[in-house]
């Protein structure tokens, strides 16, 4: 029996609210559209994840450094088992 993370979009939405005060902020889901790929676990849900996030906290930062704000954020959410993370920083 597969059992998933249990990582939602939601969750990782909240996070980054609570972190990175986003003034634009999308978390999708995109598990469903790796099945059978490396790191999906078979229920089509909370493996793979498309952020697009602006923030304030961004200002004068490289994309690099944008980027590396999103995943400390979600740090926790990668060690339960989320396996890709798409990042569009603005």
């Amino acid at each position: 029996m597969t059992t998933g993370t249990g990582v939602t979009a939601e969750a990782m939405r909240l996070r980054l609210a609570e972190l990175l005060a986003p003034t634009r902020l999308e978390v999708i889901d995109e598990s469903f559209l790796h099945e059978g790929h490396p790191g999906a676990d078979g229920t089509g849900f909370g493996t793979h994840f498309r952020v697009r996030i602006a923030s304030d906290s961004f200002a004068g930062l490289s994309r690099v450094a944008r980027h590396r704000l999103v995943y400390d954020a979600l740090q926790d959410f990668v060690q339960r088992g989320v396996h890709a993370l798409a990042i569009e920083t603005f």
